[in-house]
């Protein structure tokens, strides 16, 4: 496994991190097994465990917290997130410091730890002040209670506006961002990562398979076989191969597979190498349900990606470029660039 430095917070990881969200009533409700996937995790030398308050409502820290205990938790750099709404209460939601202090509060008791070595803002909170978001984060690094901060969905706009807020009013800054990028999802290539490089932030990319198209499931024939966790199942309609998006997923994804199989690859390896290819990603965040997910993103821990197959890749889908526009997540940090908000 190779390890990173996670821009310039001072630690290292590995080119692999596990993601949280499939644990819990989310993913796999099956808490015993979920701590049997990420001791495996850590076994075969991942080191960087994500996720957020919000996955199954907090079970998934639950886990987490439950598979690191016995000695476990000091080898790992474990970041998680807030922001999403956490109840009706409409102050249980955003970045403000209250809701800041009583996430991570929530979180180190879910967690079983009394520090988290990567906090960061999953939503972005237009209401809030990024001098107060700054400020708070900041003051919880002092006290012990987070390592490093870092964002989320946002563009390279606010990267360089919170860096410029965070050197003006003394506060500490934004060391990470984690952006949605896969092979069928290449906006931040334009902007956002070459400003990631330009400030040192670390780059924990997630979604490497876009949400599952890359898993192979969607191929030429398995078109229909529709998402296999409960929290995709909500969405299906996005699977949906009739829909005009959808068909152009289907065919650059049955071109990316066959380009994966003339390569001697799987899909999923061809996937997860690519991300971690880009030499502003740090890590790739991988999410898996089952062991057998977890065997088959492990599976392309050190693939290398020649040069003619990175040519190919972009003649599918060029560089910069997202297939379907609505997986950039705009309508999160960038809400003036989604459908209903242009020219309206």
């Amino acid at each position: 496994m190779e390890y990173r430095p996670l821009g310039r917070t001072g630690m290292n990881v590995s080119q692999l991190c596990l993601g949280g969200m499939m644990f819990g009533a989310f993913g796999n409700a099956d808490h015993d097994d979920a701590v049997r996937i990420v001791r495996r995790a850590l076994d075969a030398g991942i080191n960087c465990i994500d996720t957020a308050d919000g996955y199954s409502a907090g079970q998934s820290e639950e886990i987490i917290g439950a598979a690191l205990a016995g000695g476990r938790r000091d080898t790992v750099v474990l970041a998680t997130r807030f922001g999403v709404p956490m109840s009706d209460d409409p102050n249980h939601r955003g970045a403000s410091r209250r809701w800041i202090i009583e996430s991570l509060d929530a979180s180190l008791r879910r967690l079983r730890t009394d520090h988290v070595d990567l906090y960061q803002v999953g939503v972005p909170d237009p209401a809030t002040d990024v001098d107060e978001v700054l400020g708070t984060l900041t003051d919880l690094v002092r006290a012990g209670k987070i390592r490093a901060f870092g964002a989320s969905k946002v563009p390279a706009s606010e990267i360089v506006e919170a860096q410029w807020v965070a050197d003006r009013r003394g506060h500490a800054r934004f060391r990470t961002e984690q952006p949605p990028y896969n092979l069928l999802t290449r906006a931040i290539e334009y902007d956002l990562l070459p400003a990631c490089r330009r400030h040192g932030l670390g780059v924990l990319a997630y979604s490497p398979l876009a949400g599952g198209w890359l898993s192979g499931r969607y191929r030429a024939g398995g078109a229909g076989a529709g998402p296999g966790s409960a929290a995709r199942r909500r969405s299906a309609g996005k699977y949906d191969a009739g829909a005009t998006a959808n068909a152009a997923k289907l065919a650059a994804v049955e071109a990316l597979g066959a380009l994966a199989d003339e390569a001697g690859l799987t899909l999923v390896q061809l996937a997860v190498a690519f991300v971690v290819r880009h030499p502003a990603v740090t890590s790739a965040i991988i999410g898996p349900r089952t062991m057998e997910h977890l065997e088959g993103y492990l599976a392309a821990d050190g693939v290398q990606l020649s040069a003619d197959v990175l040519d190919r890749i972009d003649a599918i889908v060029p560089p910069a470029a997202t297939v379907d526009i609505a997986d950039n997540m705009w309508e999160y940090g960038t809400p003036a660039l989604a459908a209903t908000a242009r020219r309206r």
